[in-house]
């Protein structure tokens, strides 16, 4: 049986003016599923998703990790659950990238040995070896949505949310951060995306979620969903370029 990663119910988020950004939401996670959450602007995809990381804390509801209440959980959503900002500058702290990577381990206060070999590991996995001297000033926008990702896999994350990863990248920056996704479900890490970009990387979900003025719209399988698209979800079917879902890359 699939084991549920998160569950969610009855979810909400009202802000101080009473602005209601999240209603009603009921959602499961499943471990190690590619999950793509789908909406446009202002639909309530990343509050959601730094509520489930512990960076903020919902109105009302009830949120499990792993069968445990998350309030009660602390450091291991932190160490467990990674968020890769749409803005990777905005979590690199490191002169270099092998600082950044380093920055997470050493804040857990692990051994030196254990550092290292997560420092070796993480730069091979992201094929960043060759740049870990690399001032960060100077990488690309794909580069640095690399090492940003490097760095919450040094922490020892499983659990991998990707906030808008397209925004603002080219084509080999794109292809840079597909590269990415198509490690990390191949590593068996629950990976949940937001975007509004499906034509990109709906070819490797394994289910996809639309979001709208706070409330989950549908959930299904990516075939499924885009044959019940409704336009008012501010979704665009990327069927009109592409013949599938499964055709939905850039990642040759």
């Amino acid at each position: 049986m699939a084991n549920i990663l998160f569950s969610v119910r009855r979810l909400k988020k009202i802000f101080s003016n009473n602005f209601e950004a999240l209603s009603g939401i009921d959602l499961d996670i499943i471990e190690g599923e590619c999950l793509i959450i789908a909406g446009a602007n202002g639909s309530g995809k990343t509050l959601l998703m730094k509520i489930l990381s512990g960076l903020l804390e919902a109105t009302e509801g009830t949120i499990l990790y792993k069968g445990e209440a998350l309030s009660k959980c602390g450091n291991t959503i932190h160490s467990s659950v990674g968020l890769v900002f749409q803005e990777p500058e905005a979590q690199i702290l490191g002169e270099t990238v092998e600082e950044d990577i380093r920055f997470g381990p050493e804040n857990l206060k692990l051994g030196k040995k254990e550092i290292e070999s997560r420092l070796e590991e993480t730069l091979k996995s992201l094929g960043l070896c060759e740049k870990r001297d690399f001032p960060v000033r100077h990488l690309s926008g794909g580069e640095k949505r690399r090492l940003a990702a490097a760095g919450v896999l040094a922490m020892g994350c499983k659990t991998i949310i990707m906030d808008e990863p397209f925004a603002n990248l080219d084509w080999p920056g794109v292809v840079q951060v597909l590269s990415i996704i198509k490690f990390l479900k191949q590593s068996g890490r629950t990976i949940i995306i937001l975007t509004h970009e499906l034509e990109k990387v709906l070819a490797f979900a394994d289910r996809l979620l639309v979001i709208a003025e706070g409330k989950i719209k549908d959930s299904g399988t990516p075939e499924e969903i885009l044959e019940r698209l409704d336009p008012a979800w501010g979704v665009r079917d990327p069927r009109k370029t592409y013949k599938s879902a499964g055709d939905c890359t850039w990642l040759e």
